[in-house]
């Protein structure tokens, strides 16, 4: 029996192919172009008759027309002519004079907040992978606060009073020697550290006043700073925190009162302040009557040593500290806390009320019981070898593979390695070349407030699986070579 000859009589056998599927989109785009809104149009079937195609291909040129708003479909009655839709060219000109110029454009918005599809290698984000959080304490926490009246009433605007005395206790722990030891009353809760920063920026500068800033430094701090209108001085720090003399002079030529710093696992170099760094920048402060605002992002992220915060024995108010929970809880827990004294909490209160009016209290509530809950301390305790293990295999395949000398330092705590490459290398070229091979980093001229003075980028260790960190290195040593 010929092939064809199940054929119905009159047709043509099937020919499936672009120069099919062409035909048929050019013979409906006539038909609906010459009919009127709402008219039927031929079905399938017919189409299918017509033009010697089968079912698939007119099925997908329907589709095309379908997306472009030309067809409608209607089930089990076919296929008819779409309503027009008048084509509108918005005319957005006028907002460029309305707007002036921007504070900040969208290159202010770090790679690092860049979404990783299936099948990446996530070097670049700054935010622990799921079995790094407490997820089980986590989630029983928000059912219990659910049931609780923190979800149906307004939070007090400084934040839960159980939630302040518990960061202000962390400050000054039971038993240590601090001659004037953080109140609750010193606490103000925001919705997110960078919430956090962006206030204090607002609350104790005025537009066009100078910050001083360490050279790298959090891509964050930055975009907040000049999103307030701040003016950046930057000062360098490498393996150790910046020197006192470069900080006194900064702070003497610009007449900036804010100095935003790290001290505890910088962002993102991984640097320490040693003691004797520590006693020689606050008496800088003292001298200038300036701020350092103390960002103590990495406090629960300690590997191999611990660091107290400045802000815990500063009795005069000079240091505003900021303490977030979203990396070491849950990327679904803002909540953060800020602890100032004097005038400077009180100017700070008031813009977060005005930008905010208040956390919400549900978070607040699920956070105090994680924090209280005996799962916490040992989770931190699994968290710092996990960390550690991470964190020497992350180095271990950087030194193999990309030299021994690309670390300078290898952080004692924190979640990211600082990798410093051959001069001259376009790192942000080799960014979008490692992105089309499916590992994603952080450039370095993300972290610099000024021109970036060598070829870095930051891995981080906490995000992609351990034994990825190999074939993820393995390429960026392939690109760069």
């Amino acid at each position: 029996m010929n092939e064809d000859s199940t054929a119905p009589r009159g047709t043509v056998k099937p020919l499936d192919g672009e120069s099919a599927h062409l035909a048929i989109e050019r013979h409906l785009r006539d038909l609906v172009a010459s009919r009127p809104v709402g008219d039927r149009l031929p079905s399938t079937r017919t189409l299918v008759l017509e033009h010697a195609a089968s079912p698939l291909t007119v099925q997908r040129a329907l589709q095309r027309l379908v997306l472009e708003g030309l067809i409608e479909t209607r089930p089990g009655a076919g296929s008819f002519v779409a309503r027009r839709h008048s084509v509108h060219r918005a005319d957005f000109g006028w907002q460029t004079t309305a707007l002036g110029a921007a504070r900040t454009g969208a290159d202010a918005i770090g790679t690092a907040m860049a979404n990783a599809g299936p099948g990446v290698i996530a070097l670049h984000s700054g935010y622990p992978a799921e079995e790094l959080l407490p997820t089980r304490l986590v989630r029983s926490a928000l059912v219990r606060a659910a049931r609780t009246n923190t979800a149906v009433e307004r939070a007090p605007i400084s934040g839960l009073p159980e939630l302040r005395s518990w960061f202000a206790a962390e400050l000054a722990p039971a038993g240590a020697s601090v001659a004037a030891p953080p109140a609750a009353d010193d606490v103000v809760i925001t919705p997110g550290g960078q919430s956090a920063l962006s206030s204090i920026f607002r609350a104790l500068a005025n537009p066009g006043d100078a910050i001083v800033m360490e050279s790298p430094t959090y891509w964050g701090a930055m975009a907040a700073a000049r999103q307030a209108g701040l003016r950046i001085v930057p000062i360098a720090r490498g393996t150790t925190a910046p020197t006192a003399a470069d900080l006194d002079d900064a702070l003497g030529a610009s007449g900036a009162r804010l100095f935003y710093a790290q001290p505890h696992f910088a962002n993102p170099t991984g640097a320490l302040w040693s003691s004797s760094e520590r006693s020689a920048i606050t008496a800088v402060l003292h001298a200038r009557g300036a701020y350092l605002i103390e960002d103590d992002w990495a406090h629960d992220f300690g590997i191999d040593a611990d660091a107290a915060p400045l802000a815990a024995d500063d009795a005069d108010g000079h240091i505003v500290y900021v303490r977030s929970l979203t990396k070491s809880l849950s990327p679904a827990v803002r909540v953060a806390a800020v602890v100032a004294r004097g005038p400077a909490l009180a100017r700070i209160q008031v813009d977060r009320t005005v930008d905010d009016l208040y956390v919400s209290g549900i978070l607040q509530a699920a956070a105090v019981d994680v924090l209280t809950d005996p799962g916490w301390r040992s989770h931190l305790s699994r968290l710092r070898g996990s960390l550690r293990g991470r964190r020497d295999e992350m180095a271990r395949q950087v030194r193999g593979q990309l030299g021994a000398d690309a670390l300078e330092l290898v952080p004692r705590g924190g979640l990211n390695l600082w990798v410093r490459t051959n001069d001259g290398v376009d790192v942000a070229g080799l960014a979008r070349r490692a992105a089309a091979e499916g590992v994603l980093f952080s450039p370095g001229g993300d972290w610099f407030p000024a021109e970036p003075t060598g070829s870095f980028f930051r891995l981080n260790y906490s995000r992609a699986r351990p034994e990825l960190f190999e074939p993820a290195v393995g390429i960026l040593a392939r690109l760069l070579a």
